[in-house]
């Protein structure tokens, strides 16, 4: 399981005064260097954190890969177009949420996500899909010849009782298994931290992780460092 660092709300951080810290890109390149394997933005419309200057200069500067969270719109997509990134997940957005709050409904914007997929590969830019552990979400995800689904784990992250948790889990690990047999990746995020990482592990579909607010908040008690690698440390727990 790999594990990607989104690095959103350093940006937020820094647009809260208008100021030019803390730099969202230095961010980045101190996490590689502590053993992320790839930074996640979320280039938004409105642009509330990070901006087309931090996305062009990660392009530049990183070294490991570069996962473009957008909207399936044709400025973001025509930027990502430019810009390159090894991968680019198609999300919902709406301007009034704080967060992304749930999976891209594939089946009911088929055409409008259908072209995004396409106006992507056409850049030789792979496609992830971020939505719910739905099976029917799934096949449209493959229908359409997206090549990844990232899995909405923010269900499971809010879970309260040991039931929901469990159940909630076997949702994601039954739908990683489904995207798999499809011939798809799978990818997971939203919510996860430290703590719920220790059992989420246990699903061996997946290829990788995106978690960013869980280890963005460590990193201001005990810096970026010991933040990352004691992230690395729960994750490489799944590979023994």
């Amino acid at each position: 399981m790999r594990f990607c660092l989104n690095i959103d709300h350093v940006a937020t951080l820094r647009n809260a005064r208008g100021e030019t810290q803390p730099d969202p890109v230095t961010f980045a390149l101190m996490a590689e260097q502590f053993g992320v394997d790839g930074i996640v933005v979320h280039l938004r419309e409105d642009r509330r954190h990070i901006n087309e200057r931090d996305v062009r200069l990660l392009r530049e500067l990183i070294t490991t890969k570069l996962d473009l969270e957008m909207a399936a719109v044709d400025e973001i997509i025509n930027i990502a177009c430019d810009v390159q990134p090894e991968l680019a997940t198609l999300v919902p957005e709406k301007r009034q949420e704080l967060t992304t709050e749930g999976g891209i409904n594939v089946i009911d914007n088929i055409k409008q996500v259908k072209h995004a997929v396409q106006r992507l590969h056409e850049a030789e830019i792979p496609v992830s899909l971020f939505i719910e552990p739905d099976i029917n979400q799934i096949d449209a995800a493959a229908e359409i010849n997206a090549d990844f689904i990232e899995v909405h784990t923010g269900h499971y992250a809010n879970a309260i009782t040991e039931e929901d948790i469990f159940d909630e889990l076997e949702r994601v690990r039954i739908a990683a298994k489904h995207a798999k047999k499809l011939g798809l990746g799978v990818n997971a995020g939203h919510g996860l931290n430290y703590i719920n990482m220790k059992e989420f592990i246990a699903v061996s579909e997946i290829d990788e992780v995106s978690i960013g607010h869980a280890v963005l908040a460590r990193a201001m008690f005990v810096g970026i460092e010991q933040a990352v690698k004691e992230m690395i440390q729960i994750i490489r727990m799944a590979k023994r």
